[in-house]
């Protein structure tokens, strides 16, 4: 290659300036087109390389600069030279500098009108085309690729791509060349850029490089093609932000989050701030018909922009404000349709003049085009979502519109869906409440205090917990939860808890209360699945009974976690019982168990809800419980809260969980007695004279004559309709004195009313006028007869 080739390396001139104008680089091609050599120029200002009387270059393009200029030869004659200079990006610590380029000069140095490489790849070119050698020279350049890079084409040859420019792009193109020429294979190259000769905004580029072979194959240079795939590459944003508002776009059934993941979403991707104001719902859940009619007062929900702090938001997230006709939100909604204004028409300044702070953060943000989308879902207004753009120049397109429209149409679904979703959950959670006891009932077996949570991301369940006074001053304690969640699930808990108080009254043991309950939600699930199929109600139940005279707990389960026992002395435990069947499954059988509880001994039910967690698994949420009960507290309720804050996450639990704590008491012999009746009619009267002395020695002389009169009734019929052995007893407290009359026949008595002329039937009746409850209960030797009396009269 001859010293006069226009695509050596050495012939083009190159110069790197500091930012202080301080050359800091010279090549050989630069000492050949003005003579100086490095020596002389490197570490001095570029100034001096100006011919007398030349001027130094105005760059108003930041980034690049092109014209000629009149440079001093180191013989002192001036010479016109064209110059390309651009700014580069630090390659580290190093502030930036200045490439200035200089292609071959005069006409010597043009392309060969018959040089066959270039002519082929010209001629069969369809588009925007450049050739490279093996060097990376621009060896030829058509005029549709010129005008692209916004530069002469004789301007551009012999010159590196890193020559033209020094954006990443260029340095990638570099890169790519040469893995083409490496390797032979083609590469495609896809970029966003402004071209150097748009006026227009960026767009987006595919540049498909393909080797160039002679005739023994050898890759002889580089084919670069451009293409303009803006509206390829376009419509792939529209549906890659509609595909990320699908998937971002309401992952919670809250208002809030829903409308900040719309924002999020748009910005910047379609706009530069986005806001989105909501309309207040109304009360009882009654939506408005037809379009809101302004003026209308919208809550700031939520907001989102490229600058950190958001500093062009006017309103800050929970502010009403008032929005006129003439405001965009008001005119996009009382027309339901998308409105868009842009500063160049001036419907900014005509429709911000009813809110001067508005319009002057408008002009400081440089706001030139908004668009205001109404939120609508199912026929009904949400609110609207406004749209700004201040750093993208372009204003808003139709397609944009369409965009925006799809994406704001998803929000408003999933808006609508956790409005809808707060309103059942605040009806669930008020019909839970009032399902639930809000005070657990005084008994002198137990000590009892709890806790009921709401779920925090699903729906309210069915979890619920109760304290049952049984007769004989016995205790039942229940915790059961519903399968599902919301309204139903709430409304089949209050049935299965009617259900079981009902059940209890009848004074049933542990296991054939949840045989029974087990058949009534068989029968539910029947009714609500309307095909004889079961399955589509479930539930888990934990039933105890505690008596405090035995100091014994009968315990059966179905389905449901283990209770737990901390007993007064020792380490907690769990109690091990039969799991049984989960209730709905019908036909399979419950056990129960018998735990001889010491008095202070504390027992702890709970729902699922307390032990599921994502990061921990069930046996260790167990031994959590566990070691918080092991704790000592004389107060229950601070060992409810101990047990929650231990196991529940800050921001609530995913499920509901409900949770019941009881320490037992023991009722002591001295306040029990006991006899056993011989079936002899005549003996009444001495036994009834046995209670009046025991009712003496208790100190309840006040109670005598209603005993008395009780223990004659019951144990004349145990003696007359009953079947040996029968047993009395008396049991107190400070408020109750309860009679109780045993036998083994298992038929129960009924008040009947008696006639005129009877001789008797009126013994029942007397005993319910006298006491404050009667009853009877089954047992596994026949049935009891009790009645309660009060010693102390009720305010």
């Amino acid at each position: 290659m001859s010293p006069d080739d226009p695509f050596d390396d050495g012939v083009t001139a190159r110069a790197v300036i500091a930012v202080d104008g301080t050359l800091t680089q010279w090549s050989e091609g630069a000492r050949r087109l003005l003579g100086h050599t490095a020596a002389e120029v490197v570490g001095r200002p570029a100034t001096e390389l100006l011919a007398d009387g030349a001027e130094s270059p105005r760059v108003e393009d930041d980034h690049r600069w092109s014209g000629t200029l009149s440079l001093r030869h180191r013989d002192g004659h001036p010479v016109p030279v064209w110059v390309l200079a651009h700014r580069r990006p630090p390659d580290g610590p190093e502030t930036t500098d200045w490439l200035a380029v200089s292609p071959p000069q005069g006409p010597r140095h043009g392309l060969p009108d018959d040089d066959p490489l270039v002519r082929r790849a010209l001629r069969q070119s369809p588009c925007a085309t450049m050739i490279y050698d093996e060097e990376l020279r621009l060896r030829g350049v058509n005029d549709a690729m010129a005008d692209l890079v916004g530069l002469p084409a004789e301007r551009l040859l012999g010159l590196r791509p890193t020559d033209i420019g020094s954006r990443p792009q260029n340095r990638e193109l570099e890169e790519r060349l040469r893995q083409v020429l490496s390797t032979g294979r083609r590469q495609d190259m896809q970029t966003y850029m402004k071209a150097g000769g748009e006026a227009r905004g960026p767009h987006a580029w595919l540049a498909r490089m393909a080797p160039l072979t002679d005739a023994a194959g050898r890759v002889r240079g580089v084919c670069v093609t451009a293409h303009d795939f803006s509206d390829q590459y376009r419509s792939r944003e529209r549906l890659q932000l509609v595909n990320e508002a699908s998937v971002r776009i309401g992952s919670t059934l809250d208002v809030t989050r829903t409308a900040q993941e719309l924002a999020d979403v748009c910005v910047p991707a379609l706009a530069d701030f986005v806001s989105v104001d909501l309309l207040d719902p109304q009360e009882h859940g009654d939506e408005p018909a037809g379009p809101p009619v302004p003026p209308v007062t919208l809550r700031r929900t939520a907001h989102r922009s490229v600058n950190p702090g958001s500093p062009e938001a006017v309103a800050e997230p929970g502010r009403a404000d008032l929005y006129p006709e003439t405001s965009p939100q008001a005119a996009s909604l009382s027309a339901g349709r998308t409105v868009v204004a842009s500063g160049s028409a001036h419907d900014l300044e005509r429709w911000l003049a009813w809110d001067p702070a508005r319009f002057r953060r408008v002009r400081e943000a440089g706001i030139h085009a908004t668009m205001s989308v109404p939120l609508q879902a199912r026929g009904t207004t949400l609110g609207v979502a406004v749209f700004t753009r201040f750093r993208r120049p372009e204003p808003f397109t139709d397609d944009d519109v369409l965009l925006a429209e799809e994406v704001t149409a998803r929000a408003a679904v999933c808006i609508d869906n956790a409005r809808r979703y707060s309103r059942e959950r605040e009806t669930t959670l008020t019909l839970q409440r009032s399902l639930l006891p809000r005070i657990l009932p005084r008994t002198a077996a137990v000590e009892a205090a709890s806790r009921y949570l709401p779920a925090t991301r699903s729906g309210v369940g069915g979890d619920w917990f109760d304290v049952i006074p049984l007769s004989g001053m016995r205790v039942a304690m229940v915790v059961g939860d519903v399968v599902g969640h919301g309204i139903q699930a709430s409304a089949t808990m209050g049935r299965l808890r009617t259900a079981v108080r009902t059940l209890a009254d009848i004074d049933l043991a542990p296991d054939e209360l949840l045989t029974h309950l087990d058949d009534l939600v068989v029968r539910l699930s029947q009714e609500s699945g309307g095909d004889a199929s079961t399955g589509e109600v479930g539930a888990t139940c934990l039933y105890a009974v505690y008596d405090p005279v035995s100091r014994r707990c009968s315990l059966a389960r179905a389905g449901h976690p283990l209770p737990l026992l901390a007993p007064p002395d020792g380490p907690p435990r769990r109690l091990d019982l039969p799991s049984g069947p989960p209730l709905g499954v019908g036909g399979l059988p419950f056990e129960s168990v018998d735990v001889e509880l010491r008095e202070g001994s504390v027992l702890a039910f709970h729902t699922d809800g307390l032990l599921a967690s994502g990061e921990r698994d069930v046996d260790t949420s167990a031994q959590m419980v566990l070691e918080a009960l092991s704790v000592p507290s004389g107060s229950l309720d601070e060992t409810c809260d101990r047990v929650l804050h231990s196991l529940l996450p800050p921001g609530g639990s995913a499920d509901d969980v409900a949770l019941l704590l009881a320490r037992t008491r023991g009722l002591p012999s001295s306040q029990v007695a006991t006899w056993d009746i011989p079936a002899d009619p005549s003996l009444v009267a001495p036994i009834r004279k046995q209670v009046v002395d025991q009712l003496e020695r208790w100190g309840l002389v006040e109670a005598t004559f209603t005993a008395e009169l009780v223990v004659s009734e019951l144990v004349t019929n145990a003696i007359r309709y009953g079947a040996p052995p029968i047993r009395l007893r008396l049991i107190h407290d400070a408020a109750t004195l309860i009679c109780e009359v045993s036998d083994t026949n298992h038929t129960a008595p009924h008040l009947r009313r008696a006639k005129t002329w009877d001789e008797g039937g009126r013994g029942l009746l007397l005993v319910a006028q006298l006491t404050q409850r009667w009853g009877s209960r089954h047992t596994a030797e026949g049935k009891t007869i009790w009645a309660e009396t009060a010693l102390v009269e009720e305010l």
